[in-house]
């Protein structure tokens, strides 16, 4: 069975930094992609970050430089770091684990618990 444990939410203030981390188990960790989604009050959930397999990275637009993803598989931890948080960053954000890839060619999907982040004016 597939779980991913996050943790590192919280409040600070803006400008301020958090680090996202979500461990998974029950699967192999270097053949899965990871990302990091967020849900704002009112809004769909939208993807934050995504760190392949292969290393590769992808970042929302509104991202901007300011996150960092990054991942060991020896440790079966992804992490997001987040620096000059503002308001319109809070959320609660999800990690997301995707493979690893299925002879039919899907990717399964599993999700952490969430994680609020809250960032004050």
């Amino acid at each position: 069975q597939v779980q991913l444990v996050e943790s590192g939410g919280g409040l600070v203030q803006a400008g301020g930094s958090l680090r996202l981390s979500c461990r998974v188990s029950g699967t192999l960790f270097r053949n899965i992609d990871m990302a990091w989604y967020r849900q704002r009050r009112g809004n769909a959930r939208e993807e934050v970050a995504t760190i392949f397999s292969s290393f590769s990275t992808n970042y929302g637009d509104f991202v901007k430089g300011r996150f960092t993803i990054s991942r060991d598989n020896t440790k079966n931890t992804a992490w997001l770091q987040m620096n000059s948080l503002m308001p319109e960053d809070t959320a609660v954000y999800y990690c997301n684990a995707a493979g690893p890839l299925q002879p039919t060619g899907l990717k399964p999907n599993y999700w952490g618990q969430g994680t609020q982040v809250a960032v004050s004016a």
